[in-house]
């Protein structure tokens, strides 16, 4: 059947389009993605590309016209095809009854600007951030808004963690002069349930608040894209859009162990759903997840054993800052088994025993699957798209191999953070309303492990930045040299600042320690706005302050840290 090139709508406010010139002359054969003619709005210029292979059979409009936009300026087809014969039958009454799945189809009558699919991070920003643009959007979320981080990711994580972090303040209040019983507390997991539950609550619908405010029109279900680029939720309903931005999220990984299906196996999500705290928790991953959920469990008094196949945890931080990460969650009671191949998990009644190739089995009441996530392409659908290794493929202003999709955020696996989804789902929405004109930069996004102590970092490990950089310097700053810290019974870790010596460009910057998750969007900034070390140095910082510690990391790589001892040559 013959092929529409029609006339594109660039932008929400183009009506119209000039033909400059036509590139191909009918009857010529063209390669689907093959340039074929220019037009002009009245903002840009444009290069239009065949969306099939085939021949040009039909000019309709000629060079110099002013077409309205999705307006059919021409058609590609077979060689033996003709156009006059057969773009009629595609509207003739054939007298033929509607399928079945026809008639539960409900096409909503306006179409919209921009349809994103996803509730999530990248979807809800950028649903809202294309309505300030002046779009009409939809979305459709098939769960409850806000994504992993918000409903069982960082937040409800993050209350946890905070109740960690007061019994340890209870445990060190008597080297402070206040004396309390550490053996008259007990956690009362419905209560933490229900202080969680209410934080994801209050978040969530706050995200449906912001979505109404900005005039965004919500649908509840599961939405996939047809084959005619339109957005079908739950089989029933079609949205039809000028752009779509498919922003599905991720979902639990899960790994081919025999007995991992065994009920004792949780995932993240699971766990923060449990009503008592287990004795004993086996954590199948050492990465961000299973450090950061062990160590909750950890302090609400489970004996953790973390049990991972690298070489050592969170594999992804400088060497030094895992290192000590390590020795300090093992001064807390935790087990770390790195180097570890699990080959087998069994139940044993009330209990699991997890085989390690050429290790002691580790026997728990409970398993934590922690390995990590992976993209949710559920809502692909029917179009094709190119991926690799199940992430979907993106270029720098975050669109698809199909011009007009865009997929920010955990689909295409680039970097699977919340406010790097964030940023995904604003230059996402922006170049579909806009048309691709801004692209991501990620070199100042920073990651960040909610352990106690924090864990975050910014740029190149010092690994990384050896193999890239002939000459680079370190600077170091210990949290035991900081006032702050010290009065505050924080002074475990160090900010690590990574440079080329030549230009003194910052590379990397690395922290552990307390609010490592907060000093370093500081280091973020200095990496995005390219201040150089010998700039950081001139900056006053407040005293006493743990950010002081960036200070004095930054003036050691320059040797002029002053709260350091002179270092002997």
């Amino acid at each position: 059947m013959a092929f529409e090139v029609i006339m594109p709508k660039a932008g929400i406010d183009m009506t119209e389009g000039q033909i400059v010139k036509w590139l191909k002359k009918e009857g010529d054969p063209v390669t689907e993605g093959e340039i074929i003619l220019e037009i002009m709005t009245d903002k840009t210029s444009m290069e239009i590309e065949a969306e099939a292979t085939g021949i040009l059979l039909k000019i309709v409009h000629q060079d110099g016209e002013t077409v309205p936009v999705t307006e059919v300026i021409g058609y590609i087809g077979d060689e033996n095809e003709s156009v006059d014969t057969l773009m009629p039958e595609e509207f003739e009454d054939t007298g033929a009854e509607e399928s079945e799945e026809d008639k539960r189809m409900i096409r909503l009558e306006d179409n919209y600007h921009v349809a994103v699919i996803g509730g999530g991070p990248a979807g809800y920003v950028a649903a809202i951030k294309a309505a300030q643009l002046g779009a009409k959007v939809a979305i459709v979320e098939k769960g409850v808004f806000g994504g992993t981080c918000l409903n069982v990711g960082c937040i409800p994580t993050k209350t946890y963690l905070k109740n960690v972090e007061i019994i340890e303040h209870i445990k060190v209040a008597a080297s402070r002069g206040i004396i309390i019983d550490p053996s008259a507390f007990k956690v009362d997991m419905e209560k933490v349930q229900e202080f969680k539950n209410g934080v994801v609550r209050k978040l969530t619908s706050g995200v449906e608040g912001l979505l109404k405010s900005n005039g965004v029109e919500i649908f509840k279900g599961v939405g996939k894209i047809n084959k005619n680029k339109d957005v079908v939720v739950n089989d029933t309903q079609i949205i039809k859009a000028d752009k779509i931005i498919l922003a599905g999220g991720s979902k639990v990984a899960k790994v081919n162990i025999p007995g991992i299906e065994n009920d004792k196996v949780l995932t993240s999500d699971d766990l923060l759903e449990i009503k008592e705290v287990p004795e004993t928790l086996a954590v199948i991953g050492g990465g961000v997840i299973g450090t950061e959920m062990g160590q909750s469990f950890a302090g609400l008094g489970s004996k953790v054993t973390i049990i991972e196949m690298m070489d050592r945890i969170v594999a992804n931080l400088d060497h030094e800052v895992s290192e000590e990460l390590t020795r300090d969650i093992k001064k807390k009671g935790m087990e770390v088994i790195t180097s570890a191949r699990i080959t087998e998990i069994v139940d044993k009644g009330d209990k699991l025993e997890i085989k390690i190739d050429g290790k002691e089995s580790i026997i728990a009441d409970r398993a934590l699957m922690a390995i990590g996530r992976v993209p949710d392409v559920e809502g692909v659908g029917e179009v094709k798209l190119e991926t690799e290794k199940g992430r979907i493929k993106v270029d720098k202003y975050m669109e698809t191999s199909v011009k007009g999709i865009y997929a920010p955020g955990d689909v295409n696996g680039i970097k699977m953070l919340a406010h790097v989804a964030f940023r995904m789902g604003e230059v996402a929405a922006e170049n579909a309303v806009k048309g691709n004109q801004r692209s991501v930069k990620l070199l100042s996004a920073p990651s960040v492990v909610y352990t106690l102590p924090e864990v975050a970092m910014v740029g190149l490990t010092e690994e990384q930045a050896r193999e890239k950089y002939d000459d680079i310097r370190i600077g170091r700053f210990n949290f035991s040299a900081n006032g702050r810290a010290l009065a505050s019974s924080e002074s475990v870790g160090f900010v690590k600042v990574i440079a080329d010596n030549r230009y003194g460009e910052v590379l990397g910057v690395h922290i552990i320690g307390p609010t490592a998750a907060e000093l370093i969007t500081q280091a973020s900034l200095i990496m995005e706005m390219e201040i150089t070390v010998d700039e950081v140095v001139k900056t006053i910082y407040g005293h006493p302050t743990y950010s002081e510690a960036i200070f004095e990391a930054f003036a050691d790589v320059l040797g002029e840290a002053v709260h350091i001892p002179k270092k002997k040559k």
